[in-house]
């Protein structure tokens, strides 16, 4: 772990493993990919892993598309909206034919405003934010990965089949978070499921002793943890000396995988129920050959934010490469009605109305691991496409 958030905080430029300079223009000499991700900070994890997870589909094309080799310039956004904004503007003036990232819904929408202005095609694999599909869509932002109607739809019907009674919510205090609570708490209300507190806290937070003892003095037989990055690891570490998983049933979205449980250890990991953006056991062709890939290179299995992330950058960079021509316009037409049926994940369809993949969603628990790390995440629940999402309107 501290060799990935040592190797986290590296911004560089990377064509093949070497340093490159950045060359102007839309000139056809290379494919010049922009990734605006938080290498540093509280998300600096997030950010490392699908920094990862795009190398690899990169790499296995051998650097190339459209028979021109790939140029990757990596800007750390620091966890930092502001910062997100300067690195995406500063990346639009090298001319770069993609932008990747971000992993906060908040980075992300403004970095879409920047690039819908520029004409940029824009790649989301992490950011979940309904509006980035939704009311402040782009036709040149696309977003291959979940939305928070996706998991909230999944969180809901994963505690009624579990009889989820009463339910504690500790919830990160930004504005994702707030508002998927909402949904969440009306959702889990028309189950039956009552709701018997909320503390809302900032991002970063140190100490979470408080908020779990609320939770436990509180009746709830489930806590909703909405926390993120490296509050994920603090709240569940925390969580551990009280033996939080032996007494509630905690859940929450992207709070658990290997990554995570390596991070905080067996005690606050094992019963731990959490949506899984992707998982490494799926058996379809592409999964094996990146998983592999992924090992061979890392020595450990992919995180879902490496999954992800190299879902969305190879369905994009194979998109690119079937239209035979350097135009943008014609990449983001090709895309929008694309369908990536050996994605790792089993099958997604772009929905041109709206620039938001559907696909099927996971949900797993922690089980201890009988071989490396102290967990693994056992797949228990899967739910197909048409029962997440609404027809396009």
């Amino acid at each position: 772990m501290q060799k990935l958030v040592r190797g986290a905080a590296l911004a560089l430029t990377v064509f093949g493993g070497m340093l490159m300079p950045i060359a102007p223009a839309w000139a056809q000499d290379a494919f010049r990919i922009a990734g605006v991700l938080p290498l540093s900070g509280a998300f600096g994890i997030i950010g490392e892993n699908m920094r990862r997870g795009v190398t690899i589909a990169i790499e296995e094309r051998n650097n190339r598309v459209l028979g021109k080799p790939i140029e990757v310039s990596w800007d750390d956004t620091e966890t930092s909206t502001q910062v997100a904004v300067q690195k995406t503007t500063r990346a639009l003036s090298r001319e770069v034919h993609t932008v990747f990232g971000e992993v906060s819904s908040g980075s992300t929408l403004a970095m879409m405003k920047l690039t819908d202005q520029r004409k940029i095609p824009h790649i989301i694999t992490l950011s979940a934010d309904d509006r980035i599909t939704g009311s402040d869509k782009s036709r040149y932002a696309f977003r291959t990965s979940n939305t928070v109607a996706m998991e909230n739809r999944m969180i809901g019907e994963f505690a009624q089949r579990q009889g989820a009674k009463k339910l504690y919510a500790i919830v990160a205090d930004y504005q994702v978070g707030r508002d998927m609570w909402a949904a969440l708490k009306t959702d889990f209300e028309g189950r039956g499921i009552q709701v018997v507190g909320m503390d809302l806290t900032a991002i970063g937070t140190k100490d979470y002793a408080v908020l779990l003892d609320k939770a436990l003095r509180s009746g709830a037989d489930s806590l909703m943890l909405l926390v993120v990055g490296g509050d994920v690891v603090t709240s569940l570490k925390q969580g551990a000396d009280i033996g939080l998983p032996q007494k509630m049933r905690v859940m929450g979205t992207m709070l658990m995988d290997e990554t995570l449980g390596q991070a905080v250890g067996p005690t606050g990991s094992l019963g731990v129920n959490s949506t899984l953006r992707y998982h490494y056991s799926q058996e379809t062709p592409r999964n094996k050959r990146f998983v592999e890939a992924y090992k061979a290179k890392y020595k450990e299995l992919p995180s879902q934010y490496a999954g992800e992330a190299y879902d969305g950058m190879s369905w994009w960079l194979d998109t690119v490469e079937s239209t035979g021509v350097w135009d943008k316009e014609k990449w983001v037409d090709a895309f929008r009605t694309s369908v990536r049926k050996d994605s790792v994940e089993g099958e997604k369809r772009m929905r041109a109305c709206d620039n938001q993949a559907e696909q099927p969603g996971l949900f797993g628990i922690a089980e201890r691991s009988s071989g490396d790390g102290p967990i693994v995440m056992k797949v228990t629940e899967r739910f197909t496409a048409a029962a997440l999402f609404k027809p396009c309107n």
